[in-house]
């Protein structure tokens, strides 16, 4: 399985622009998945930033630049941060054990700004979370889970089981507030995640297509 990824900003004053346009491609969008062969497709937007995860086989035929020709096509409400031509660098994967049923799965997509010069920080501390688990797959509540980067944007993708959520340990919660605090101070949230340790508060990212 092949993990896909492609991001866009929408042009300031053009929200609703882009909204409509999505409603008029989207059959032919959703008609290309399915000839391809995709699943799993999704379309989140957080303020003007809109981040789109599907999953095809390793042959795609023609899919990608069907996807961005058919955004390309419909105006100026938009600009690419990465067109689904370009991979983005994937930053950190814990696939874990992915759930082929969605159905008892809540989604946790997350969007931050990297500040300048921290792209290489970031990648070594997820790369030693990675080597952390010396190959053993995870066996949840994640799986599914990627982190994505293009353009100064870090775009994350978890899908966790719900049946395996617990509550942190005191010591995992001292772990992740450690953690979290030095990621504030490489890069910007935009998304909700970490209110609950700055007291400011961010939108919550919403999806605004699922096939």
């Amino acid at each position: 399985m092949k993990r896909n990824t492609f991001a866009l900003k929408v042009n300031k004053g053009q929200k609703q622009s882009f909204r409509a346009m999505l409603k008029d491609i989207w059959s032919e969008l959703t008609d290309a998945l399915d000839k391809a062969g995709a699943s799993n497709f999704s379309m989140w937007q957080i303020e003007d930033v809109v981040f789109a995860y599907y999953e095809t086989g390793e042959r795609t035929d023609g899919l990608y630049v069907r996807i961005r020709d058919l955004f390309d096509k419909t105006g100026d409400s938009f600009s690419w941060i990465s067109d689904p031509t370009c991979e983005m660098r994937l930053m950190y994967h814990d696939f874990g054990i992915i759930r082929e049923s969605k159905e008892q799965i809540r989604h946790r997509v997350f969007v931050t700004k990297l500040h300048e010069g921290c792209e290489e920080e970031y990648k070594a501390r997820h790369d030693a979370l990675v080597e952390a688990r010396g190959g053993v797959p995870d066996p949840g509540p994640d799986s599914n889970f990627s982190i994505w980067y293009a353009g100064g944007y870090i775009m994350g993708y978890d899908e966790i089981d719900i049946t395996m959520e617990k509550d942190e340990t005191e010591e995992e919660h001292e772990a992740t507030k450690k953690w979290e605090s030095r990621m504030l101070e490489i890069m910007d949230w935009l998304t909700d995640d970490v209110d609950w340790l700055t007291g400011m508060h961010h939108d919550h990212v919403v999806r605004i297509g699922i096939h």
